[in-house]
């Protein structure tokens, strides 16, 4: 304030000076004096409203330039009126108060960005213990994290590559695009350096995939810049780095949403979820609370992954109705309350055991028990209560079921379909594949391996899974739910199948390890596990949707009564795994304990990428 209420003064004097052809005769000297305060006044004022002193100098910007130059300009009307009313403009000349914005302008915006250079210019003159670092990538991004890392303690820019010729031998701020992009060994050795930045939000995935396998196979730490929506929509800026994901690199092309749709579905109405805690139902109600649902209900028995989501919803959505709900998906008693109270127009049911190996053996019957009838129970309470459209989150692993999990699973499709012939609600089923980092999935627990050094350990070197990002999976039940009619089974769209080995090998990679750092061993198939999952059984055919990530797949149909003669049989008492899989093979003829290795042999070859 003090700077540019001096400011004021000096353009005010040089304007006098610099009209009067650097001389100021006697007259002028008492007009002008007389009316410097009330200039330096008016001005302080109107500087001070615009806001100019909440910025700070060191980060002075065009926004910044803006602002003064509104100021300025006001100050250039509000000066010489003020000055007539007072009768204190004889004598003035006119051309002064053309002069005097100019000069204040040039003295406040200059001084800052000079500041602004000057503290740059110290940062760059001294780039010990800042690391040198190659941009991949020379577009808008890359321009933005090159102007940002002028001015950061940390990192020093020697250089970017680009394939794109018009971009070779050129700069930007200064910083040279010194060759393609397979050209990076060969410049980190000659500059010295070890990290590497990929600039290239909007590049397609294979080519980013390719950069990461180059920048890791030359020993580099890779990092990247946001995605292109996150920084597009203001969430973060260029310059907040991130180590590179495995979602990096099985990256799919973004989800396109039919927004009006989807907010038809969710707009203004009260939305249940249960197993709301879980990896897949936390995601679903994060991507339920951006539609404005009039009330989202919470349904999760664990007491703490229900106390977390919780948290995390106060403080991101304050504005948001939420109830959380501690309940047993078998519990009809809790679900007739919790209907009958809240009265949802829209459930997902992501509520489930999931893990194969786990639900195998000694939990088999708990597995039929919450992933059947639980699936019955919220089906039923929802059918009695009106609910409008019933969601159900199944797995690829229904298909031809060879474990305890994925028989259970195709049960619950089945309780659904069978439901379905009542008339009244919409039951949907979405069937989809492996998500990234999910919790009980295989990333976690190689992360953790790797972080102690190894082994990694793979059941086998020729299984392979279908993968998808929790966010993709979550938005396309939703769409599903937008676009069904009741009684779909939709398929998502997975993608090319992934060699588990590989994706271990790249996670190595990214931890920054070469192959020979960390160990893979190989422990051979668990119990119930698949060389490889199929998102369609035999019999079944898919219809395309106008989505082109869903597909409706044609299922057997139900037989009318078949809930009727199977409930019973479900809630009796414990029973052991034996009469678990004679009860599974007989409710579900598909279902076959050790079919997945003559599947294997018959179907590998067709589905190994």
């Amino acid at each position: 304030m003090f700077h540019d209420l001096l400011a004021t003064g000096v353009a005010w004097v040089g304007a006098f000076w610099l009209r009067l052809n650097l001389q100021i005769p006697e007259p002028y000297w008492g007009s002008m004096l007389q009316s410097l305060p009330v200039v330096m006044g008016v001005q302080a004022i109107i500087l001070w409203r615009f806001g100019l002193y909440r910025g700070i100098w060191r980060y002075a910007s065009l926004h910044d330039l803006r602002l003064i130059m509104l100021a300025v300009g006001l100050c250039a009307l509000a000066v010489p009126s003020i000055l007539v009313l007072l009768r204190l403009a004889d004598p003035i000349p006119r051309s002064v108060f053309i002069l005097d914005p100019m000069l204040l302008m040039f003295s406040m915006g200059g001084s800052r960005l000079a500041y602004r250079a000057w503290k740059e210019g110290r940062i760059a003159q001294s780039p010990g213990g800042r690391l040198p670092v190659l941009v991949l990538g020379a577009g808008d991004a890359a321009e933005a994290l090159v102007r940002e890392l002028a001015g950061s303690a940390t990192w020093r820019a020697v250089g970017l590559l680009d394939d794109n010729p018009a971009k070779q031998g050129r700069q930007i701020h200064g910083v040279p695009v010194r060759g393609e992009l397979h050209d990076l060994p060969m410049q980190a050795a000659a500059l010295a350096v070890q990290h590497a930045i990929i600039a290239m939000p909007g590049a397609p995935h294979a080519v980013r995939r390719n950069v990461v396998n180059v920048a890791t196979s030359a020993g580099l730490t890779v990092m990247t810049v946001p995605s292109y929506d996150d920084i597009v929509s203001g969430k973060v800026t260029v310059s907040q780095l991130r180590n590179v994901e495995l979602d990096d690199l099985l990256g799919r092309d973004p989800v396109v949403l039919d927004h009006a749709g989807v907010r038809d579905l969710l707009g203004a109405r009260t939305v249940l979820v249960t197993g709301a805690g879980g990896s897949i139902g936390s995601e679903l109600c994060r991507q339920i609370a951006r539609f404005a649902p009039a009330r989202l209900v919470l349904y999760e028995i664990s007491e703490f992954a229900l106390y977390q989501i919780e948290e995390e919803f106060r403080e991101s959505y304050p504005a948001l109705d939420i109830v959380s709900v501690v309940g047993d998906v078998r519990n009809r008693a809790r679900l007739d309350q919790v209907f009958l109270r809240h009265r949802p127009q829209v459930v997902f049911h992501a509520a489930a055991y999931k893990h194969v190996p786990l639900m195998e053996n000694v939990n088999a019957w708990e597995a039929v028990q919450n992933n059947v009838l639980g699936t019955y129970e919220v089906a039923s309470a929802a059918l009695q209560a009106g609910v409008e459209t019933f969601v159900l989150v199944s797995t690829d692993k229904a298909v031809n079921p060879v474990n305890v999990m994925g028989a259970s699973k195709r049960l619950a499709e089945k309780v659904c379909q069978a439901l379905q012939l009542c008339a009244g609600t919409r039951f949907i089923i979405v069937r989809f594949g492996n998500v990234l980092g999910s919790a009980g999935s295989v990333i976690p627990k190689f992360r953790r391996q790797i972080a102690q050094g190894g082994p990694v350990t793979v059941t086998h070197p020729d299984i392979i899974r279908y993968f998808m990002s929790i966010p993709e999976a979550a938005q396309l039940v939703l769409q599903a739910g937008a676009m069904g009619r009741g009684g779909e089974l939709f398929v998502l769209d997975m993608g090319d199948p992934v060699k588990i080995v590989d994706l271990a090998r790249d996670m190595i990679r990214l931890s920054g390890y070469g192959d020979n750092d960390v160990s893979i061993v190989f422990t051979g198939l668990r119990p119930g596990e698949k060389l490889y999952e199929e998102v369609l059984a035999d019999e079944e055919e898919t219809l395309s949707t106008p989505h082109p990530k869903l597909r409706v797949a044609k299922s057997r149909s139900v037989q009318e009564g078949w809930m009727e003669s199977i409930e019973p049989e479900l809630r009796q008492p414990v029973l052991d795994d034996e009469e678990v899989r004679a009860n599974l093979r007989r409710w579900l003829p598909e279902y076959s304990e050790t079919g997945h290795e003559g599947r294997a042999a018959k179907h590998g070859s067709e589905v190994r990428p």
